[in-house]
């Protein structure tokens, strides 16, 4: 399963998302109208889980708006990271 799938999966089951994880787009923001309705409650929850299940820590909420955006922002700054 590749990085973005997993970041989808950690999403869906650690915020209990009302959307499947085929129906989130890697580029979709993950907030606002225009997203997948995450909140800001979701994107504490999401910054936990990301740092469970890929050791990525994100530090200011500057770095937390641009890594958090969409799957793809999450799955580059992982990557960036690289091994935990």
């Amino acid at each position: 399963m590749n990085l973005r799938q997993r970041i989808k999966e950690m999403m869906a089951s650690e915020l209990m998302l009302e959307v499947g994880v085929d129906e989130i787009g890697d580029d979709a923001p993950l907030f606002g109208p225009n997203g997948i309705g995450l909140d800001s409650v979701d994107a504490l929850q999401l910054v936990v889980a990301i740092e469970k299940h890929f050791k990525l820590k994100i530090g200011d909420q500057d770095k937390a708006r641009e890594v958090l955006y969409s799957v793809e922002t999450i799955a580059k700054a992982i990557e960036e990271a690289g091994p935990a």
